[in-house]
């Protein structure tokens, strides 16, 4: 592992969200290189801040990232979606109540 990442844990814990929503923080964290009990104090922040959401399925958590809340820092205007994206993240694209779907499709 390098001395140093471009990422803090937090980036990190919201990428590992971000690619597996269904993860437990053990998984989370063992994906990013810390214990459960720190991915559960980040997963914590993370929701707090208001960047996900998180939903009890059954005996498990399944979280709901924000796309559209802003990064935290002061060089940027840009939300935490577009971050993701960049990293590969897949958003999911749902319908807004004013489209209809294409007949025939």
């Amino acid at each position: 592992m390098p001395d140093w990442s471009f990422f803090t844990n937090h980036g990190l814990v919201l990428v590992a969200i971000a690619k597996h929503p269904r993860s437990t923080a053990r998984e989370i964290g063992d994906a990013v290189g810390i214990t459960e009990r720190a991915a559960h104090k980040l997963i914590r922040d993370l929701e707090e801040a208001g960047y996900i959401t998180k939903t009890k399925v059954g005996r498990k958590n399944q979280y709901r990232i924000h796309p559209d809340v802003p990064l935290k820092d002061e060089v940027s205007d840009a939300a935490v979606g577009e971050l993701l994206v960049i990293l590969g993240w897949k958003r999911r694209k749902g319908r807004t109540k004013t489209e209809t779907p294409k007949k025939g499709v």
